[in-house]
């Protein structure tokens, strides 16, 4: 049963994750292995989604997978023979490590059969999901545990009653590889309405720098948008499409940005991948003191 807030709308609990992407960017390490379970440092990527989703109260977490994807339902689950091995050699800090990620949340899992796009998979959670508001978290985006951004989001459905994505600014000759949102101000000014939404616009004609990243809290009116959205780009099913018909035409509140000025991690571009470890690995105690000064010494030898 759904629990009303102050706002009169809804405490969020669920996340969904779509994690059925093929990951050719990576291969061929990606050949076996789902590029959602490629390390960043010592965890693989989507735990640190997963991880996000928690520490803002989303407890059920539904991922949205593919074929080969094995690998993501036996990290989230009990590894009765590795516990036990630890347990007999007393490696209690290993021990706990591994069963962090087991007891982090519900994790339920729905393939989503043909690789029709974004909007595709966030269709297959239909049924799990119901008629709440959810979020939607893409697993190549890491948000720094620092940084404060889902339940912003959150907190902000909650007093706007409407849907709400991500944006952050970014150089306008990168701004046709998102997808990217025209805007209005509001009373707050990490808050904006969103007028209109293109995605990766062709180069140069883009009409603002604010690019949607893979974060989102949804009315569950956008299934029924989605189910009457026609494939777009690359002939998939793009949500962005179906945000546009929500800003457009003022449905379920409509749209609303919150802009993000902290630290965000792409891991689904190569060179962006490799930084994104190079910087949370700099910045951890147990890594970090050795890292720092060895970098130093090897950036120098690059001049």
């Amino acid at each position: 049963m759904r629990m009303p807030t102050s706002s009169g709308s809804f405490t969020i609990t669920k996340a969904v994750i779509p994690a059925a992407g093929l990951g050719t960017r990576f291969l061929p390490a990606t050949k076996a292995m789902p590029k959602e379970m490629l390390p960043v440092v010592d965890k693989p990527a989507i735990q640190y989604v997963v991880e996000e989703a928690v520490a803002a109260g989303l407890t059920d977490v539904l991922m949205i997978t593919g074929r080969n994807k094995s690998a993501l339902e036996n990290h989230f689950d009990r590894v009765g023979e590795l516990e036990t091995t630890l347990e007999e050699k007393g490696d209690t800090e290993k021990l706990e490590k591994v069963n962090f990620s087991t007891d982090l949340a519900e994790v339920h899992y729905v393939r989503q059969g043909a690789p029709l796009g974004l909007g595709h998979a966030v269709q297959r959670a239909r049924m799990h999901v119901g008629d709440q508001p959810f979020a939607v978290l893409l697993g190549d985006d890491i948000i720094d545990s620092r940084d404060v951004l889902l339940s912003r989001m959150i907190a902000e459905q909650g007093l706007r009653n409407a849907s709400i994505v991500a944006l952050m600014e970014v150089d306008p000759s990168a701004a046709h590889l998102y997808g990217i949102a025209t805007v209005e101000p509001t009373d707050d000014p990490d808050v904006v309405r969103i007028t209109g939404l293109v995605e990766k616009p062709t180069f140069g004609d883009q009409l603002s720098n604010y690019a949607i990243i893979g974060r989102y809290v949804l009315q569950p009116q956008i299934f029924d948008v989605l189910d009457n959205t026609p494939p777009g780009k690359g002939g998939e099913i793009q949500l962005t499409d179906a945000l546009q018909e929500l800003a457009t035409n003022n449905i379920a509140g409509g749209v609303f940005g919150v802009v993000f000025r902290g630290r965000r991690y792409d891991t689904g571009d190569r060179v962006d991948y490799i930084k994104a470890i190079v910087q949370l690995a700099v910045e951890r105690e147990d890594l970090g003191p050795e890292l720092r000064p060895w970098l130093k010494t090897f950036v120098a030898t690059l001049d």
